[in-house]
């Protein structure tokens, strides 16, 4: 299929929702980077571990699942070059998340672990905005393997690669650090609206 029939030019009335040279995805791509050992363990086995600058811990299924619930719909934009309107997920919002954990003053960045190699951080602070998730649903139906699930994190500021799939350990650091893709060239912070996509930029 011809890729112009998967994008399309922004719609003029919804211009200001696009960060530069975004295009609009009629569906919704999947891309993976560094995919994680086969089988992932089911829903109900998949635990997420806070250590680093925070007393470690180690959240069951059935604990993520006892925290706030929130539904949230988000504008996302990825690094090559497209953008999906009005996402709708499910899960724990991360600022619902910190208040669960004891996490240390010195503390400044997350480092957010996947199963397998990929990583990316974020400064703890953006933990505390209202738009970041820790999603285990999308469209009201679990999180689809191909999409991170069971467990990933949104993080819709940033270009998606910020947003790890496969969540399994959240690493909280007094600095930050390169991950998978910084590791690799791409900007340490990826702001869309500024074009952040490679650390020269």
């Amino acid at each position: 299929m011809s890729r112009r029939k998967h994008f399309a030019d922004p719609p003029p009335e919804q211009a200001e929702r696009f960060p530069p040279r975004q295009r609009l995805a009629l569906g919704f791509p999947v891309l993976t980077a560094a995919a994680p050992p086969e089988p992932l363990p089911a829903a109900q086995d998949w635990t997420l571990r806070a250590f680093g600058l925070a007393r470690e811990r180690t959240l069951t299924w059935a604990d993520l699942l006892a925290l706030p619930q929130s539904t949230l719909t988000l504008d996302i934009h990825c690094v090559t070059h497209w953008t999906k309107l009005d996402t709708v997920w499910q899960g724990v919002r991360t600022r619902d998340l910190l208040d669960a954990l004891e996490v240390s003053p010195q503390a400044t960045h997350v480092m957010a672990h996947a199963l397998g190699d990929y990583s990316a951080a974020l400064p703890l602070e953006d933990w505390q905005r209202d738009d970041l998730l820790i999603a285990h649903s999308y469209a009201g139906e679990p999180l689809e393997q191909g999409r991170g699930g069971p467990l990933r994190l949104v993080a819709p500021h940033r270009y998606f690669w910020k947003s790890v799939k496969w969540l399994e350990g959240l690493e909280f650091m007094d600095r930050d650090r390169p991950g998978y893709w910084e590791a690799r060239g791409y900007h340490w912070r990826g702001d869309p609206w500024q074009s952040e996509r490679w650390e020269s930029d």
